[in-house]
């Protein structure tokens, strides 16, 4: 009797606090998508307004304004959130009562290892390490270049990183998850662990959403090498048995909602407009060539020119 009143504490703690949770995440989703109009964070000033201050300067005072909306967030949510939260909701709870039998479904073996290993494998993707070298990467090479887009890129994800580091460290103490590998995958709350959500999805997906949003938009090759990478990552946390799925799809929707509301909030839009004749160009069919006219004055003859972009 004890131990069925303590599961279902638990279980009911659990529900309230993924409720939070998952209101979270679909109210970042929706204030992603209603961005501020006027927010032009590096935009050349007029003659009329001083100039504003970089990214740079503004980092840490951009920290603090994400985690201020992010953590109050669940205040704000509107009929028009429903469209996030209801698929998430229903989704994470249908894991969360099966996370039991499919993390039991990949009970460690022998024949197992392979997996495990590629599992492991793919989860550097997710490394924090790995992610903010990448970050660091954009960053350095947008200042060495003078690619004010690489340079954005670099900071936007670096603050994206930090956001999710802390709102997952933060989640992880209050929910205290085993992992699957303890006490045959119970993955019962509230028991000492570390597994909701996952770390390396959130991280994964917060670094892809950004990247997507400033590449993907002229290259969509960008955007689908960026999610495929943070899927990846995500699936792995799940098959090499360090999460339960509803641990990985926590995390990555919890990644995607801190990266598109970072890239919302803080991307400087006059980016857009200072490439828009490339993207013009990128508009145009690549089967169909750019045909210009030509005339040489030494031979006195006209002709045309063909020009293809690859």
């Amino acid at each position: 009797m004890g131990q069925s009143i303590r599961i279902a504490q638990s279980t009911w703690r659990a529900t309230l606090l993924c409720a939070v949770i998952l209101f979270t995440a679909g109210h970042i989703e929706a204030q992603s998508n209603n961005p501020p109009g006027n927010i032009q964070p590096d935009a050349t000033p007029s003659p009329t307004q001083p100039a504003k201050p970089s990214l740079e300067h503004r980092f840490f005072a951009n920290l603090l304004d994400d985690q201020r909306a992010i953590w109050t967030s669940p205040f704000h949510t509107e009929r028009s959130d429903m469209k996030w939260l209801v698929p998430l909701g229903l989704s994470t709870a249908a894991l969360i009562a099966t996370d039991r039998h499919t993390a039991g479904a990949l009970a460690d073996s022998i024949e197992n290892r392979t997996r495990q290993r590629i599992s492991r494998d793919i989860s550097w993707g997710g490394n924090s390490g790995v992610d903010v070298g990448v970050a660091a990467t954009f960053y350095l090479v947008g200042r060495a270049t003078h690619n004010s887009r690489a340079r954005e890129t670099g900071l936007l994800g670096a603050e994206a990183l930090i956001d999710s580091g802390i709102v997952v460290q933060v989640l992880k103490a209050a929910t205290q998850r085993p992992r699957p590998r303890v006490d045959d995958a119970s993955g019962e709350f509230f028991d000492r662990g570390n597994s909701f959500p996952s770390g390396h999805a959130i991280s994964a997906w917060s670094l892809a959403t950004v990247i997507s949003y400033e590449y993907g938009q002229r290259r969509p090759a960008v955007r689908i090498l960026a999610y495929g990478i943070a899927s990846a990552v995500s699936i792995a946390r799940y098959t090499g048995r360090y999460h339960f799925l509803s641990d990985a799809l926590v995390g990555s929707a919890l990644g995607y909602g801190i990266g598109r509301y970072v890239y919302f909030k803080h991307h400087d839009t006059s980016l857009d407009a200072m490439d828009g004749t490339s993207r013009s160009h990128e508009s145009r069919s690549r089967l169909l060539p750019l045909i210009a006219p030509q005339y040489s004055r030494a031979e006195h003859a006209y002709g045309l020119a063909l020009a293809w972009s690859f």
